[in-house]
């Protein structure tokens, strides 16, 4: 369950950098408001994956769906840049995320802790 609220952090994530950017300084109130709640939730759900989780994994994930997350989406929606390098190192990126996930040490079942 630790991994299912990291992932939900970190997709929320994505969605309040872009409402960073679109609240304009936190002026847009119907942006700013929205964004302010999926912050409280992402780091809520990171919180509560650090449950189980070492820190430091699990920091990485985090930071690493976001980061993926807000380049594929500003490239896919909001025509940010695209390029082959960029594709590569953001596949680099994943990949680094799915072999952290492969190699945590992590209890067999959280229950174990």
């Amino acid at each position: 369950m630790a991994w299912v609220f990291l992932i939900i952090g970190g997709i929320m994530e994505i969605g309040w950098a872009f409402g960073l950017k679109f609240s304009e300084g936190f002026t847009n109130i119907p942006v700013a408001i929205p964004t302010i709640i999926l912050m409280i939730l992402s780091f809520w759900s990171f919180s509560k994956s650090l449950t189980y989780l070492p820190v430091s994994t699990a920091y990485a994930v985090f930071t690493g769906i976001g980061a993926f997350g807000t380049a594929f989406v500003g490239m896919l929606f909001f025509g940010d840049p695209v390029s082959v390098t960029k594709v590569i190192l953001l596949l680099l990126l994943i990949s680094c995320i799915v072999g952290l996930k492969l190699v945590s040490d992590e209890p067999e079942t959280e229950k174990e802790r």
